[in-house]
C-alpha cells in the first residue's frame, strides 16, 4: 500500500505560503524583464549592445549559484530576516543600476543576482517540504510567468514611454518594497528536512537529478534565445518573432497550470522523458525552417513543454535523493543552466545559421532523458 505523502513539519498558513511565494516570484522577476531593461540601457548608450549577453548571464549565474549555496549551506531559520536583507539589497541595486556605465553595469547586476537567489531559495525551501512538491512548483512557475508578463506589459505601456529605463529600474525597487510588506506574514522558520538537521550535500543520484534540471533549462534557453534569428533564416516577416515570443509565454502559463492540475497523478519520470522527446521534436521542426504558421505552432508547443516539465523536476529529484538535499538546490541548478545554456549554444551558431543551437539543445535533452530513465529504473535498487 502506497504511503500518503505528508507535510514536513506543520503546514504553513495561507498567509505564510503567500509570503514565501511572493518572495520567490520577486526574486525571479528579472529573467522575464532583461530584454526590456537591458535593451533600454543599450538604447540609452550606457552599455554596448555586445555586452548585453554578458550582463544577463552574470546576473542569472550569480542568482543560480546563490540559490544553490543557500539551499546547501543554510537552515530554514530566520526567514524574515533573510527576506528583509535580500529585498533591501535588491531594491538598492535596482535603483543604482541606471547610474552605472559600461562594465559597472555588469558588476551591479551580478551583485543583484545574490539577493535574488536568496529570495528564490525561500520559495524552494517551502516547496521541498510540501506533500506534492510538483503541484506547488507548478503554482510557483505559473505565478512567476504571469507576474513577469504583467510587469513587462505595465513597464512597456506605462513606465518606459514616460520615464525611460531609469523609471523601470526604479519600478523594480518599488516592487521590492511592496514585497517587503509581506515579511510579517512569513514564517520565522520551517521544519528541518528528514535526515538533514545539519547541512550536507546530495548523494550521487541527487547530483544526477540536478543535472537533469540543468540540462532541461540549459537546452531550452540555449535555443530559444535564437528564435529571432531562426525566424529570419526562414524568411518570415519581422513581426513573427515577436508573435512567437508572446505565444510561447501564453502557452508557458497553460503548461504550468496543466502541470499543477496533474501533479501527483502521473509519473514524474515518464512525464519528463516524454517532454524531452517532445522538445527534441520541436527543435527538429525548427531546424527545417518552416513557414510562419508551423513556426508559431512549434513556439507554442515549446512554451508548453518548457513550463509543463518544470514542476516534475522536483519529485524526480526527491525520488533520487530522499534526504531532499538535492531538491533544495534545484533553483540554483535551473538558473545556472538557464544562464549558461545560451552561452554554450552560441559556440554552435554562426552569423548565417543559428541551427547549430538546435543540435546542442537536442543533445542536452537526449542526455537528460537518458538520465531520467536510468534514475527511475534503478530507484528500487537504490532504496534497498
Amino acid at each position: 500500500m502506497t504511503e500518503t505523502p505528508s507535510w514536513i513539519g506543520e503546514r504553513p498558513s495561507p498567509r505564510q505560503i503567500f509570503a514565501l511565494m511572493f518572495f520567490g516570484v520577486t526574486g525571479l522577476m528579472i529573467p522575464g524583464l532583461q530584454p526590456l531593461l537591458l535593451g533600454g540601457l543599450a538604447e540609452a548608450g550606457r552599455v554596448a549592445p555586445s555586452a548585453l549577453g554578458r550582463i544577463a548571464t552574470a546576473e542569472l549565474l550569480t542568482m543560480g549559484l546563490t540559490a544553490g549555496v543557500a539551499g546547501s549551506a543554510f537552515k530554514a531559520v530566520r526567514l524574515r530576516t533573510w527576506a528583509g536583507l535580500a529585498l533591501a539589497t535588491l531594491a538598492g541595486l535596482d535603483v543604482i543600476t541606471p547610474f552605472a556605465r559600461g562594465e559597472m553595469v555588469t558588476l551591479v547586476r551580478a551583485l543583484a543576482g545574490v539577493p535574488s537567489g536568496l529570495l528564490v531559495w525561500l520559495a524552494i525551501a517551502f516547496i521541498t517540504r510540501t506533500p506534492t512538491p510538483e503541484r506547488w512548483a507548478g503554482v510557483y512557475v505559473t505565478a512567476q510567468t504571469i507576474a513577469q508578463f504583467l510587469v513587462a506589459s505595465a513597464f512597456s505601456a506605462l513606465v518606459l514611454p514616460r520615464f525611460g529605463v531609469d523609471g523601470a529600474f526604479a519600478g523594480l525597487g518599488v516592487l521590492c518594497a511592496m514585497t517587503a510588506l509581506a515579511i510579517p506574514w512569513a514564517p520565522a522558520s520551517l521544519a528541518p528536512l528528514p535526515e538533514t538537521a545539519t547541512t550536507g550535500l546530495p548523494n550521487l543520484r541527487g547530483w544526477l537529478a540536478l543535472g537533469v534540471s540543468f540540462l532541461f533549462l540549459g537546452a531550452t534557453s540555449g535555443s530559444w534565445v535564437f528564435v529571432s534569428q531562426l525566424s529570419s533564416q526562414a524568411h518570415h516577416p519581422p513581426s513573427i518573432a515577436g508573435v512567437a515570443v508572446s505565444l510561447s509565454l501564453a502557452f508557458q502559463v497553460i503548461g504550468g497550470a496543466c502541470a499543477t492540475a496533474l501533479a501527483g497523478r502521473i509519473s514524474a519520470a515518464w512525464t519528463l522523458f516524454a517532454c524531452a522527446v517532445g522538445g527534441i521534436g520541436v527543435f527538429a521542426g525548427f531546424a527545417a525552417l518552416p513557414a510562419a504558421g508551423p513556426f508559431l505552432i512549434l513556439s507554442a508547443v515549446l512554451g508548453f513543454v518548457w513550463l509543463f516539465s518544470n514542476p516534475f523536476l522536483v519529485p524526480l529529484t526527491i525520488e533520487a535523493d530522499p534526504s531532499r538535499r538535492a531538491a533544495l538546490l534545484i533553483g540554483g541548478a535551473q538558473l545556472v543552466g538557464g544562464s549558461l545554456g545560451p552561452l554554450l549554444a552560441s559556440f554552435f551558431v554562426t552569423d548565417a545559421d543559428a541551427r547549430g543551437a538546435l543540435g546542442f539543445s537536442s543533445a542536452g535533452l537526449a542526455i537528460a532523458g537518458a538520465i531520467v530513465v536510468f534514475l527511475h529504473l534503478t530507484r528500487a535498487r537504490a532504496a534497498s
